[in-house]
């Protein structure tokens, strides 16, 4: 019931008056059945204009900080998601991956939409980085097809770090679905899924006109990360007299 009230009552209508999006390819998402529906990831703002813009509901798989967060505004940010329907995970240890699948099948299994960001992580430069397999095993598992999506503009409206999005133009831009049905029975096989995620990847990469890179994002912020801490380390700023 919150679900529909965010939508078409309290956000949905927000969103729409604020970014005006463009929505190309409407029609590629199935009106019934279960389906994923894998998009690029730039901006928090991805989480709300993409279930505003759709007829059916989408559930997504959220990190499961944004349920743990402390205080007040921790707790009403994990009021807020939980009310919305999306489902925690947690990201971290060497089963995080197979706890996202299991998650992500009991969506598909009711014959509802399932929202998931192969990249598994925020873009923090806008370009588009190697998707994680898990998606290829959940389109073979639940036998489903796998829509591509473009959010475009969202990575200039709310840049990692900006909490007040900017006012800009925005296009959310679905692909036609595509079918991994002569792949049945090979979750198993590496090899295969990484063919099918890749080829997830481009068809997203069609659509959204970004540069591609091909490393995982997680990596390459960590490397940055480290990067930044060691020019720091040799030349620290000194202090303003």
């Amino acid at each position: 019931m919150f679900y529909h009230l965010l939508k078409y009552v309290l956000l949905g209508p927000l969103l729409r008056l604020v970014f005006r999006p463009r929505i190309e390819g409407l029609d590629h998402v199935p009106e019934s059945g279960a389906a994923i529906v894998a998009g690029n990831h730039l901006s928090f703002s991805d989480h709300f204009l993409m279930p505003a813009v759709l007829r059916r509901r989408i559930t997504f798989l959220a990190k499961k900080e944004y349920f743990t967060g402390p205080g007040i505004k921790g707790r009403l940010t994990a009021a807020f998601f939980r009310s919305a329907g999306q489902i925690p995970v947690d990201r971290t240890g060497k089963d995080a991956g197979q706890a996202a699948i299991r998650e992500g099948l009991g969506v598909l299994s009711k014959g509802e939409l399932l929202g998931i960001y192969p990249e598994g992580t925020r873009s923090h430069d806008g370009r588009l980085y190697k998707g994680k397999v898990g998606v290829a095993v959940m389109a073979l598992k639940a036998g489903v097809p796998v829509i591509p999506c473009a959010m475009i503009g969202t990575f200039e409206a709310q840049p990692p770090g900006k909490v007040i999005p900017s006012i800009h133009p925005v296009v959310i831009r679905f692909g036609e679905p595509l079918d991994f049905s002569r792949y049945v029975g090979m979750e198993n096989e590496k090899a295969v899924l990484r063919a099918i995620t890749d080829e997830i990847m481009y068809a997203i990469l069609s659509l959204s006109g970004q540069e591609y890179v091909d490393e995982y994002a997680a990596v390459v912020k960590a490397q940055e990360a480290e990067q930044k801490a060691e020019k720091d380390r040799r030349f620290p700023r000194m202090p303003l007299s």
